[in-house]
């Protein structure tokens, strides 16, 4: 892309002071016209790049210019040599070329400088995939980032939890990079700020029709309060259970549901935990799924739905259970 072609340049004036045009025809692997509309580019941009004619000439930044990032405070180095995630740039179209940039910055770096960032850009990692491969599709998200970027209104066809589709029209006002998923903020018809999640986009169609853009809006800040508060609006489900002592790692491990374990006060084996829960089901399915090694103890009203799933369960496999011994010799 031209934008990182752009950087490029910058990077690799930074660090060599000048390079002629054939130089960067070599580096960059483009054509020298190429490499002069790159240098129009950039001067409008207002990046102060010379030319200097001759045999010892070439393209240099002004060195007021190259001096900027020596004097960066070591707070802001170290905060731009992190690289950012590899599948948020795949996943916005943009080739992972961040640690040759960056390795081209770092050069042009003195001394302690340069030692206090190098683990920065060598020793932190940042992946924000999942251990296995996501099945969630965005088909729709080109469609979605073009919005964003031109500041147009779309048309979406959203499903909702219950797989409940819906047309919206939507003003997207920025995307958002949760873990591995992605959620476009926009405000709605009745003029509220949402969140949709890209893959339950089904359908976008781009309009013509320019976004009318909330004056004080920041999308970073509104992402954190809006997180803030639909944690705070989560319901909490309590419950207390007596787990055996052979799945306690199991519990810990996780530590999905667990707030505190106790010992229990039965025998050894067994142990008082206090789980944490979105809604009853959950309490329920969680307990059942451990058996015999899982005993609830409060909300005593939910002991007798566990009792009738799990009979429930008995009788589901009662017809395909294998006979006994003395079954077969009746037969």
């Amino acid at each position: 892309m031209k934008a990182d072609r752009l950087l490029e340049i910058v990077a690799l004036l930074q660090n060599h002071e000048k390079l002629t045009t054939h130089q960067l025809v070599d580096h960059l692997h483009v054509s020298s016209r190429t490499i002069l509309r790159d240098m129009d580019t950039l001067s409008a941009l207002g990046i102060p790049i010379v030319s200097e004619r001759g045999r010892a000439g070439g393209w240099k930044l002004m060195d007021h210019f190259r001096s900027q990032l020596s004097g960066m405070s070591m707070t802001e180095l170290k905060a731009l040599f992190i690289l950012p995630s590899d599948k948020v740039l795949k996943d916005l179209g943009i080739p992972t070329k961040g640690r040759d940039i960056r390795l081209n910055m770092l050069s042009s770096l003195q001394g302690n400088r340069k030692h206090a960032v190098r683990p920065y850009l060598e020793k932190v990692y940042i992946d924000t995939g999942t251990w296995k491969p996501s099945k969630e599709r965005m088909e729709e998200f080109n469609v979605v980032q073009q919005a964003v970027f031109e500041e147009k209104k779309l048309y979406i066809v959203y499903e909702n939890a219950k797989g409940e589709q819906r047309e919206r029209l939507i003003s997207p006002l920025g995307l958002v990079a949760k873990g591995s998923a992605w959620y476009v903020v926009a405000t709605v018809e009745t003029g509220d700020i949402r969140n949709f999640k890209l893959s339950r986009i089904k359908d976008s169609k781009l309009v013509r029709e320019p976004i009318v853009k909330p004056e004080t809006f920041s999308l970073a800040t509104y992402w954190n309060e809006s997180k803030e508060q639909f944690v705070q609006t989560l319901p909490s489900y309590e419950a207390t259970v007596l787990a055996h002592d052979s799945i306690i790692h199991r519990l810990t491990f996780t530590g999905k549901f667990v707030e505190n374990i106790q010992v229990g006060h039965r025998d050894d084996e067994w142990v008082t935990v206090n789980l944490c829960f979105h809604d009853e089901q959950e309490i329920t399915e969680y307990v059942l799924g451990f058996g015999g090694r899982m005993k609830l103890v409060t909300p005593k009203h939910l002991i007798g739905r566990i009792v009738q799933q799990a009979s429930a369960v008995i009788q589901q496999y009662a017809s395909d259970k294998e006979p006994t011994n003395e079954t077969k010799e009746g037969l």
